[in-house]
């Protein structure tokens, strides 16, 4: 086994251990997520970045031998837009499409650095707790190193990511009803079986596996390296817990503070409005009323989005960068899931809550807006 990097939590600082969150934030009511340090990127030339959480392995808080199946450089689409009523043009609207990964999400990126942070600890056994994406990127990812893997879920993932969480190898075990029976009961297993966690499993949620989420940063590299000619006004991400979210924003960080940009672009979290924390906690006056923010989630047709708490490594990104919550409602997602599937693209309709955000962002002339295309929505097509 190896030595792993020292956790501190984002919002009181205080050194931490294991991945259930800063328990003296969440004595208060917070859930918060403890992280590595920053990683210094001083040096690093983005034009010959290869791309992908490997692509700058010094990057990451993991030693030993990858555990990679290609994970990364995914591509930048140009969606069109419309013109407004004087017919002058909208600004540009691009989508980074993460659907292009392995397993069909952006979860890949995470999946890849927490296996191989769990093989670096000498785990036999990983486990996650899943409506589906993270629990197939984790099954593919510890079949290629060679882990048993766990999933916790519950009967409403889609008939499409239950056969390739089954196809992967990974044992599914199904709990009815919330998301915290299944939670409950990979809290159980982390904590008398010793399994690795690579998801998210305390109340209140902190988010995931800190060493995972490192994984994401490499989203905010390639953008780095592909928009070096003009630099994006804002980055629409689809948000629940913020793994994503928080992980870009860090390699927004980490970016500027080594020079390679600018400045960090702006983050905007896209939720859906049946469930939306961080949009009503982004109404309130003061940091220390959204931190606290707690709201009544509903079923969603973006069903792998929705909280009832704003994690607070999420409201660190959008505080960090000026940055906004947006919330819209199914109709308004399912027409853009169809007017992404007109241009050739099929994403889930969580994903289609980002470009939806950023398609009304990118209407100002001249801006450059940029989604994060989180899934493919072909697995739902499986029935």
């Amino acid at each position: 086994m190896t030595s792993r990097p020292p956790l501190h939590c984002l919002r009181c600082a205080r050194a931490a251990d294991g991945f259930a969150g800063c328990r003296t934030c969440a004595a208060e009511g917070i859930g918060v997520n403890t992280m590595p340090p920053l990683a210094d990127l001083a040096g690093v030339d983005l034009a010959a970045y290869p791309g992908g959480p490997w692509g700058l392995p010094a990057a990451l808080p993991v030693s030993g031998p990858p555990v990679t199946l290609g994970e990364g450089n995914t591509p930048c689409v140009r969606l069109r837009t419309d013109r407004d009523q004087s017919g002058s043009a909208e600004g540009e609207l691009w989508l980074k499409y993460e659907g292009a990964n392995p397993t069909g999400s952006h979860k890949d990126r995470a999946m890849a650095v927490g296996v191989a942070a769990a093989v670096a600890a000498g785990a036999d056994t990983v486990v996650a707790a899943s409506s589906g994406n993270a629990g197939a990127a984790a099954a593919a990812y510890a079949a290629r190193a060679g882990l048993r893997c766990v999933v916790f879920t519950n009967e409403r993932v889609p008939a499409g990511l239950r056969a390739q969480i089954d196809a992967l190898g990974a044992e599914r075990r199904v709990h009815p009803g919330a998301t915290g029976a299944r939670n409950a009961a990979m809290a159980q297993a982390v904590e008398e079986r010793h399994w690795y966690p690579l998801t998210s499993y305390s109340s209140p949620s902190p988010g995931g596996n800190p060493y995972a989420n490192e994984g994401y940063k490499s989203v905010a590299y390639e953008l780095a390296r592909d928009f070096a000619g003009r630099w994006p006004d804002a980055v629409v991400v689809p948000t629940s817990r913020a793994d994503l979210l928080a992980g870009i924003g860090r390699g927004f960080r980490e970016l500027a503070a080594a020079g390679l940009i600018a400045h960090e672009p702006r983050l905007v979290a896209a939720e859906p409005s049946a469930a939306a924390p961080f949009t009503a906690a982004l109404r309130r006056p003061d940091r220390a009323e959204q931190e606290r923010t707690r709201v009544a989630a509903q079923p969603t047709v973006a069903f792998s989005l929705g909280e009832e708490r704003p994690c607070w490594q999420g409201l660190d990104a959008l505080w960090r960068t000026a940055g906004a919550a947006v919330a819209l409602d199914d109709e308004a997602i399912t027409v853009e899931g169809r007017r992404l599937a007109a241009e050739g693209l099929v994403l889930e309709p969580s994903s289609a809550v980002g470009s939806a955000v950023a398609r009304d962002l990118a209407r100002t002339p001249g801006s450059l807006v940029v989604a994060i295309g989180t899934a493919t929505g072909l697995k739902g097509l499986v029935g």
